[in-house]
């Protein structure tokens, strides 16, 4: 038996990846038998516009170490592919590319859903054929899609449960002209969590109404205090205390403005002069204010950035920096600016589309109530989330981000679930138009039209909503299915640390609610891949690394084994051309040696065990502990310590000792019984070798194992028991 002279990834991976599709192994239905208790993951689902890059290359590497494993050691291992129909960036991207708007298909959306959906699942294949290329495991015969029909029936099902009785008494609610955050570029509402921000230099204000008003206020936004209906200080300020509960009537502009002086322990003495203009409606704080202060509350920005008709002649129409200008103008000339400073600020930013964020009141839009007491359990949605850690049932490794989960769900408000834009779920819930122009709107949560008459809402849901049912939806709920039963809870759910809070959090949020259950075991976070000088790797550094490139260039092997040595659990991972390059050489080392070892048993009979020298004994004793200690390593999910120390045994203890002091039992003048020790000693530790290599680099592994002649052989190594059971 012989290797070729080298090893060529192209012209084995493809060769491969079809061989394990054809054994139907991905498939845990078609395990051997003695596959028996489950393992379940689902993969993190990637956007439809995206394509691999590093990050998504690290997850892949990561989960398909720990499939792999797991399936060695004879788990009936289950990994689900899934994508993201990421509502948002998927509309965004399809509008921008077509050079259209969602107002050339008015009266049209459902042709406009199917453009998009084409476009999505065009993107979808190209991202699959690259997980492909990776080497991932995952079964394809449960391939899911976020939008897809079953999906869609399970999305309804959580907002009919959650929402419960009708008109909103239940966790989910109509807002009444709630302040949400308006991204004015994407036309919908998003949520805290998906707001960027963006530091900048920006001026503070320190002005007075008009020439009677008794206080001085400071603000980064003058153009906003056309909706002022208060002005707040700390009840505990002397220089105000006198003030507290008069209200002032003040000329803004032009705009008659009734100021009521409240007493509120949330505002910062320190910060301008101590006192702040309370607008209800464009901020979430000056909202919350006014609730407890009975404040009144009118908007003066559009849903386009613009002031509106409440404010005065001059700075009506205008964008807001436009008329921020013109108002510091006017109390430049008027003599009411008494201060102008530098001062740092944080711009928000919507994360998708990059538009501004306008806090604004929105009306009609549904909200999950996170503070309520559920009927039945007495806990609320962010008692159970946090239960679900503190508990012990779901661990987060590692340790240190239990803080971080603990101390967002603490800070945690009502989660806003309503979008204004068509590529989704739309919400299952109708009303009979026109809608009124105040709160109380009678409206009917149900699959299908509740009668004549009646409109569905044209809002979709918050993708997040969606993919918050996943490691159940995927598994057939709210069907009562086998897979369900057999499956869940997952045992594993790798992501991104700096998804924490988007994903894991609501995951735990929608199976606590839905199945009385934590959606999985443990969490495991991997860390921000980084360039050589430790910058995040982007396009805009110019520093980006195609994966694809990569693989194409030094081999899937290579790239696996490169992401994944160096990187411990929740921590950054550096990466560079010549990482990769170094574990394709490491390839090589594999290659050679095995081919070695295989030119080498000519007359080697797979069915005798020979009487083994000392030497060769204690050699193979040595590898079996180095092997419990690379168990060890897996089971404790210290992947990468695992992979170094299979590197350095089969480059430094195998190659560079083993195999050169067995050189001799191959020469002519060796004694018979010599040849035939090291024969099955060195195949031992080869094979034992490939086993402990093969989830960190499976195409080689698998290449080379199906020329070995054993005994006992599988039909294909990733169904092979693990070295140390």
């Amino acid at each position: 038996m012989e290797l070729s002279s080298q090893y060529s990834p192209k012209d084995v991976e493809d060769k491969i990846y079809k061989l394990w599709e054809e054994s139907g192994f991905f498939n845990p239905d078609k395990l051997p038998s003695r596959h028996k208790k489950p393992f379940t993951m689902v993969l993190p689902p990637p956007n439809v516009t995206g394509v691999l890059h590093m990050g998504s290359a690290l997850m892949l590497a990561i989960e398909d170490v720990m499939i792999r494993y797991q399936r060695m050691r004879g788990k009936r291992t289950l990994w689900i592919p899934g994508t993201d129909h990421a509502s948002i960036a998927t509309e965004t991207k399809f509008l921008k590319e077509k050079k259209i708007s969602r107002g050339d298909y008015e009266g049209k959306r459902n042709e406009f859903i199917n453009l998009v959906n084409e476009f999505a699942l065009q993107n979808q294949n190209l991202i699959l054929k690259q997980m492909r290329t990776m080497g991932a495991s995952l079964d394809w015969s449960r391939l899911k899609y976020t939008l897809d029909n079953d999906h869609n029936y399970a999305v309804q099902e959580a907002f009919i449960k959650m929402h419960g009785k009708e008109n909103g008494e239940g966790l989910i609610y109509m807002g009444k002209g709630a302040v949400v955050n308006w991204d004015v570029k994407g036309q919908t509402v998003v949520n805290d969590d998906e707001i960027e921000y963006e530091t900048g230099k920006a001026k503070l204000y320190t002005f007075c109404y008009d020439k009677n008003f008794p206080i001085a206020i400071s603000t980064t936004r003058p153009e906003t205090k056309f909706g002022d209906t208060a002005v707040a200080v700390n009840p505990k300020d002397a220089r105000y205390k006198k003030f507290i509960g008069q209200t002032f009537d003040a000329n803004f502009l032009g705009k008659k403005l009734s100021i009521k002086v409240i007493g509120d322990p949330s505002v910062d003495q320190n910060f301008g002069t101590g006192a702040l203009g309370v607008t209800p409606a464009h901020s979430k704080i000056d909202a919350e204010m006014a609730i407890r202060h009975n404040l009144a509350s009118f908007q003066i920005i559009n849903e386009y950035g613009k002031m509106n008709e409440n404010t005065v002649p001059m700075v009506e129409g205008k964008k807001t920096f436009e008329a921020r200008e013109i108002t510091v103008n006017y109390l430049k000339e008027n003599g009411l600016l008494q201060k102008e400073e530098e001062t740092e600020q944080n711009i928000p930013r919507a994360q998708r589309s990059g538009g501004i964020i306008e806090p604004l009141p929105k009306r009609h839009q549904f909200f999950v109530k996170v503070d309520k007491k559920i009927p039945g359990r007495n806990k609320t949605l962010k008692e159970l989330m946090k239960d679900s850690v503190k508990s012990g049932k779901i661990r987060i490794l590692p340790k240190r981000f239990e803080k971080t989960y603990f101390n967002w769900v603490d800070n945690l408000r009502d989660w806003s679930i309503s979008r204004q834009i068509w590529y989704g779920h739309q919400l299952p819930v109708w009303y009979k138009p026109p809608a009124p122009p105040g709160d109380n709107l009678d409206y009917i949560v149900s699959r299908t039209c509740p009668g004549e008459g009646y409109e569905q809402f044209s809002d979709t849901l918050d993708t997040w909503f969606s993919s918050g049912l996943w490691p159940f939806s995927t598994l057939g709920w709210p069907q009562k299915t086998s897979d369900l039963k057999t499956y869940f809870p997952n045992d594993v759910l790798e992501t991104a640390y700096d998804i924490l809070f988007f994903w894991v959090a609501r995951m735990i949020l929608m199976s606590q609610f839905l199945l009385k259950e934590v959606p999985f075991k443990t969490v495991y976070l991997h860390g921000l891949v980084r360039d050589e000088q430790n910058r995040k790797i982007s396009k805009s550094l110019g520093n980006n690394i195609d994966p694809v490139d990569m693989i194409n260039q030094f081999g899937a092997d290579a790239v696996r084994m490169a992401m994944i040595v160096g990187t411990s659990v929740g921590n950054d991972s550096k990466v560079s051309v010549e990482k990769f390059k170094a574990y394709k050489h490491f390839a090589n080392k594999i290659w050679n040696a095995s081919r070695f070892v295989l030119m080498n048993l000519e007359d080697y009979n797979p069915g005798k065990t020979p009487a083994l020298t000392p030497k060769d004994k204690k050699i193979i004793n040595d590898f079996e502990k180095q092997a419990k200690e690379i168990t060890k390593q897996m089971d404790d999910f210290r992947f990468y310590g695992a992979a170094e120390k299979i590197y350095h045994y089969f480059w430094h203890v195998f190659c560079d000792k083993i195999i050169e002091e067995s050189k001799p039992a191959f020469a002519e003048a060796s004694a018979d019984e010599a040849r035939k020790s090291a024969q099955y000693m060195l195949l031992e530790i080869l094979l034992g070798s490939l086993k402990l290599l093969h989830p960190f680099m499976p195409f080689i592994t698998e290449e080379i194992y199906q020329q070995l002649p054993l005994k006992s052989k599988k039909q294909c190594i990733m169904i092979e028991e693990w070295i140390s059971q």
